[in-house]
């Protein structure tokens, strides 16, 4: 029989795309914002006007990268120092691991049901941006 999980869905996304929007413009930076699903399959993605064109796939692995490894993007960069257990994960996966932040994971009622990423700002408004998006759910 088979097993039944939780994901987002489009409509989820598309609110956490709103909210991450919202965020990118208080910040005053155009932006890359990617969502996927519990199996980490890209739901949505949006290119602001005017955002880096280097930061679209860094967006879209952010997001795919917190959901394969249920984990803060931020929390791999320390994991992944020389020393460290997961030392040269960034070259797993055809080398679409990101190990910086911008990635989260998106959890409800317990459980992760996709992730979002964004790309454009620094480290840390790359992380205000996801945390905006996440928070919707969150608030669900």
């Amino acid at each position: 029989m088979p097993r039944a999980y939780d994901t987002l869905t489009l409509d989820d996304a598309k609110r956490m795309i709103g909210a991450a929007e919202a965020e990118a413009a208080r910040l005053g930076i155009a932006y890359n914002i990617a969502v996927v699903d519990a199996g980490g399959h890209l739901l949505t993605f949006v290119r602001q006007d005017g955002a880096l064109i280097g930061s679209i796939d860094l967006a879209i692995d952010k997001a795919k990268t917190a959901r394969i490894f249920d984990k803060k993007t931020s929390d791999l960069a320390a994991l992944s120092q020389p020393g460290q257990p997961l030392y040269g994960i960034q070259e797993s996966n055809a080398g679409k691991v990101v190990i910086f932040g911008g990635g989260i994971p998106v959890v409800f009622n317990g459980d992760i049901i996709g992730a979002v990423g964004a790309s454009a700002g620094t480290i840390e408004q790359d992380i205000a941006v996801v945390e905006a998006a996440a928070s919707v759910i969150n608030k669900a």
